[in-house]
């Protein structure tokens, strides 16, 4: 899969790694390796201060367990292990969607019909958002 040029120079910026693949609610992300380095540590974190909590558990190991190095090739090209692309239901359509520090892969379709949810329920989404600051 070709991932475009403005988000190629982002995964790839001085980095010591190649990027990192993994697992994420109904798509993938791919992280800069630096940045991967700092999410796992917090999620290992979590794991000596929430050990026994088996949600923290079921988080690390879902998204920990799924990651895989995902070198970008001369032309711009990762390759998805199939794995990965049967989670996400990638075929021939995959929208790349930059999110922060990081992309996700989604299938086009499902893409679709998250913003269109999304839309539908954004005054909610926002007065939720607005009340988890307002507790800060």
């Amino acid at each position: 899969m070709s991932i475009p040029r403005k988000d190629r120079g982002k995964l790839e910026q001085s980095s010591e790694g190649p990027p990192i693949l993994t697992h994420h609610a109904e798509c993938l992300e791919l992280f800069p390796y630096e940045d991967w380095c700092e999410l796992e540590d917090r999620l290992l974190g979590m794991s000596g201060t929430l050990g026994f909590d088996p949600n923290v558990q079921s988080l690390i190991r879902f998204k920990i367990s799924g990651a895989q190095d995902c070198p970008i090739d001369k032309q711009g090209r990762i390759l998805i292990p199939k794995t990965l692309r049967d989670f996400a239901g990638l075929d021939r359509e995959v929208a790349v969607v930059g999110v922060g520090n990081h992309l996700q892969l989604w299938n086009k379709a499902r893409f679709d019909a998250d913003v269109r949810s999304t839309q539908a329920r954004l005054s909610e989404i926002e007065s939720a958002v607005a009340a988890m600051g307002n507790k800060e």
